[in-house]
């Protein structure tokens, strides 16, 4: 296979991923990024974004020489044969994606692309962002092609390396294929399409997904209020083929870096286009009301009533990243929970095995190193993030710490069972309560 001279502009999640997953693959890789410090701890070898497989990668490309780190964009791009653009498209005004990244990074670098290069969009961008960043290049010896990326946080090189397909966007067959070869090793399905068709997989596949999220969320209610069990349910529907087992499971609603601005934007692109995308209005609206849902469950689990005061409840939080196997507390749906409870009065107590203390604070939330110290006189836990680590935990030594024994699952993470034999009542969304072999000796809060 032919070895690719590549850069990659954006040392986050997606550029940093890229740039190790190519570098592998044989290519050789510049990677560069407006952060100085963290382009020096990656010359280092050092990694910040917890990620599984990345900072071996990093650490083996770089020792292999294939892998290189630099400060300058036009540095970076000078000889490469493909640029890749991985920098942020964070929610702008209105819901629409911010270019502002996307179009400064065009402007730097379009003087010293070389003859023949191209230009690969891999930041999601609206349709049309191709077209756009040609004709701000002003250059008919560089292409502009999209390849959106489909890396889940937590699972991002396992994606990169595994991927279901690789999607190419060019209005121009030979610069696709161009990039389309920076795979072939992979062997995954390949999509040549145009530009605009490209952009247009990433938010359809998206939004698809947090259109299953949010239905099966309703499925759940709709189980509690009719006595039905979401798991059994998602279970009969995920043996579907045409439904599939992934993306049914309930929670505190979805969120991350990617889900809620691209259902924005996808939003905003619909009424530019003058479409009325009700669908994906109910969508992001049911979302929306998830984590007041998860709040009215936990204080009825505590004997409130679901809409009362809960000045002096203490609680304690499983969970605070957006998904386990991440650091990454962008649009948490662990953070909306704990902001409204911290506004009806709890006072609140966290802990996620992703944190290390070095993250921001977290308004209205004491985060601590030590699941067990949560629980000390709380009067209820909450799993907020599906960490397999908190399934073993030593749930008798929690019953003896809370004040309250019952744990509010918002995940259906925990085995029920356990938590009864421990003396602790659980409460999942979706599936029927389980109570303690023990009957609870605590009182409600008044």
């Amino acid at each position: 296979m032919h070895s690719y001279q590549v850069a990659v502009v954006g040392a986050g999640y997606v550029g940093l991923t890229t740039a190790a997953c190519l570098a592998s693959l044989g290519h050789r890789v510049r990677c560069t990024d407006s952060d100085r410090g963290k382009l020096a701890r990656l010359q280092r070898g050092e990694v910040d974004i917890l990620e599984k497989g990345l900072p071996g990668l990093v650490a083996e490309g770089i020792a292999a020489g294939r892998l290189g780190f630099v400060e300058s964009a036009a540095e970076a791009v000078e000889t490469a044969e493909a640029v890749f653009l991985c920098v942020p498209t964070p929610m702008g005004e209105g819901g629409m994606a911010d270019l502002s990244a996307v179009i400064d990074v065009a402007t730097k670098v379009r003087d010293v692309l070389s003859p023949g290069c191209v230009l690969v969009n891999k930041s999601t961008v609206p349709v049309g962002t191709a077209a756009r960043v040609a004709a701000l290049l002003g250059r008919d010896d560089v292409a502009v092609v999209s390849n959106p990326e489909f890396l889940r946080e937590g699972t991002a090189v396992h994606d990169f390396l595994n991927p279901d397909r690789i999607v190419v966007g060019s209005d121009t067959r030979g610069p696709a294929e161009r990039v389309a070869a920076l795979y072939a090793r992979l062997g995954a399905p390949t999509v040549l399409t145009d530009a605009a068709s490209a952009e247009m997989v990433k938010y359809a596949a998206n939004c698809f997904l947090a259109t299953k999220l949010s239905y099966v969320n309703a499925i759940a209610e709709l189980c509690e209020r009719l006595d039905a069990d979401i798991g059994d349910v998602t279970e009969g529907m995920g043996y579907d083929r045409r439904i599939g087992p992934t993306f049914l499971s309930p929670g505190p609603g979805w969120g991350g870096s990617c889900l809620p601005k691209d259902t924005m934007a996808l939003k905003q692109v619909a009424e530019v286009a003058g479409f009325e995308f009700g669908l994906l209005d109910e969508v992001i609206s049911g979302n929306a009301k998830q984590a007041s849902r998860v709040v009215e469950r936990i204080a009825v689990a505590c004997g409130l009533d679901a809409d009362a005061d809960l000045t002096g409840l203490r609680i304690g939080l499983l969970g605070l990243t957006f998904k386990a196997g991440t650091n990454d507390l962008r649009d948490s749906p662990a953070l909306s929970v704990a902001r409204l409870l911290a506004g009806r009065g709890a006072e609140l107590t966290g802990y996620d095995p992703g944190l290390t203390g070095a993250e921001p604070p977290i308004p209205g939330v004491r985060v601590v190193d030590d699941p067990y110290y949560i629980a000390k006189d709380a009067h209820a836990l909450v799993l907020l993030t599906d960490w397999p680590q908190f399934r073993a935990l030593d749930w008798p030594r929690i019953a003896g710490l809370l004040e309250g024994p019952v744990v509010v699952d918002t995940r259906n993470h925990l085995d029920p069972d356990a938590l009864s034999r421990a003396g602790i009542a659980w409460r999942g969304f979706g599936r029927p309560p389980v109570d303690p072999v023990r009957t609870p000796s605590f009182d409600p809060v008044p």
